[in-house]
């Protein structure tokens, strides 16, 4: 949680304090989930501390709230998706990084993120995805930009 304490602070810094912040978003609950259904993953620095950490899942139409969009994903079927991506900040590319190895693992990969996320869309752009359309969550009535990336 105090990597995602830290995530929160870098996003509001950095012109997205929206994303997370109002509702101090996520929840341990929600981590808590995640880890129990094995969908909870980290990011290991060279000297073995968590330096990072994400959600990763895959199969056929599991992100309910990807069922809407304005706009057109480039294809159906089974895909991954990344949620929660967060960093401690001590090691530059941890985001890339998951990503990377995220996409490694389905080749069809899809994520969101915040309209205000600068930080995020330019990564996401480096890496290959492209933009599909405007999604929208259940937290909030916030647009959030649709990415795809497929093998």
């Amino acid at each position: 949680m105090a990597i995602y304490a830290r995530a929160r602070d870098f996003m509001a810094k950095t012109g997205n304090p929206n994303q997370w912040g109002p509702n101090r978003w996520p929840p341990e609950e929600l981590i808590r989930s995640d880890v129990r259904n094995g969908d909870s993953y980290v990011c290991v620095g060279d000297d073995g501390r968590v330096i990072g950490t994400f959600f990763f899942a895959q199969g056929e139409d599991i992100e309910p709230t990807y069922r809407e969009i304005d706009g057109a994903w480039q294809q159906g079927g089974p895909y991954g998706v990344v949620h929660r991506i967060a960093s401690d900040g001590s090691e530059k590319g941890v985001g890339a990084f998951c990503l990377n190895w995220a996409f490694a693992r389905c080749g069809h990969l899809r994520i969101d993120t915040h309209a205000d996320n600068a930080v995020m869309q330019g990564l996401l752009s480096k890496l290959g995805f492209q933009r599909c359309g405007i999604i929208y969550v259940h937290e909030d009535r916030d647009p959030r930009f649709a990415y795809e990336k497929i093998r």
